[in-house]
């Protein structure tokens, strides 16, 4: 059993051979909105609502809600947001929601989004009878509906089992971003050969700061602040990667949008910062390193 430390030699950062953007630039930043399908007849993945006397309750109706309300209102802020910024996000994308939200995913279609694998029903990769067949169904729904097969992959949870990469990488994944361990992408061996990992957020993720540490809304545009300001600063002198990842049913409520909104504002307003797809940071990152 190949474990991850094993997969990705380390590395530190300041021994690295030097990584340029285009036209100058000396950052990059990413923005995945993640869409799912949370089954009514299972445990709901995420809670706003505790359940009465501490007792898990099935059917989760409130919780179930809480999350639909994204898909049917937050995604739409989103997506007006980005539009008004001219900014191409990446779409994690469970598979099923071709199929059951098929108005999402047209919209996310016709506006260019990347489409990323997200898993095809939300769940952790662990609970899966057959990862393998999981993988193919979310890459063949996607590659129906969009025309080409996801080249990213983000599990739900980024959950992962020891055999997970090998076989993301065997089913044609290019690349990830559950391995949340640097601030540059870098490569991870698999069975098959290398697949890389793109730099993905944890602490600065909306799942983190709202659903999970509870944090009000603000926390949101000043922790995205900071870690922009200390990665624009360091990347002066080696280039940085930042993700902002963000839930319809979280960050797409009233009380928040307005914060991505000034966060967007603040990132474009500085100098030499690509805003890019997780596929454009890709083939940036296999350019230098086939050139080095």
């Amino acid at each position: 059993m190949t474990i991850p430390k094993d997969r990705v030699p380390y590395s530190a950062i300041v021994d690295r051979p030097p990584l340029t953007l285009p036209d100058g630039a000396r950052m990059a930043v990413w923005t995945i909105v993640n869409v799912e399908e949370w089954s009514i007849e299972n445990a709901m993945p995420r809670q706003v609502l505790s359940p009465p006397m501490g007792q898990p309750l099935l059917p989760d109706l409130p919780n179930w809600a809480w999350h639909e309300y994204g898909m049917r209102v937050g995604f739409w802020r989103f997506y007006e947001c980005l539009k008004s910024f001219g900014i191409t996000p990446t779409l994690a994308i469970n598979g099923i929601v071709c199929k059951t939200y098929p108005r999402v995913a047209e919209a996310a279609l016709e506006a260019g989004w990347e489409f990323m694998g997200h898993g095809y029903l939300q769940g952790p990769m662990h609970k899966l009878d057959d990862q393998r067949e999981a993988v193919r169904k979310t890459v063949e729904a996607i590659r129906d509906f969009t025309g080409k097969p996801p080249r990213g992959w983000e599990s739900p949870g980024l959950t992962e089992t020891l055999e997970t990469i090998d076989v993301l990488a065997e089913e044609g994944i290019e690349y990830v971003a559950d391995w949340v361990l640097d601030d540059q992408p870098c490569e991870i061996q698999t069975s098959t050969g290398p697949i890389v990992s793109v730099p993905y957020p944890v602490e600065t993720n909306d799942i983190t700061m709202m659903a999970l540490q509870h944090h009000t809304s603000d926390v949101f545009l000043k922790r995205g602040i900071d870690t922009f300001d200390r990665l624009y600063q360091e990347s002066e002198n080696i280039t940085r990667i930042m993700a902002i990842s963000l839930h319809p049913y979280i960050t797409g409520v009233p009380h928040r949008i307005k914060y991505l909104e000034e966060l967007y504002a603040y990132i474009l307003d500085k100098p030499d910062v690509k805003v890019w797809t997780g596929e454009q940071i890709l083939d940036w990152y296999r350019s230098q390193t086939a050139s080095a």
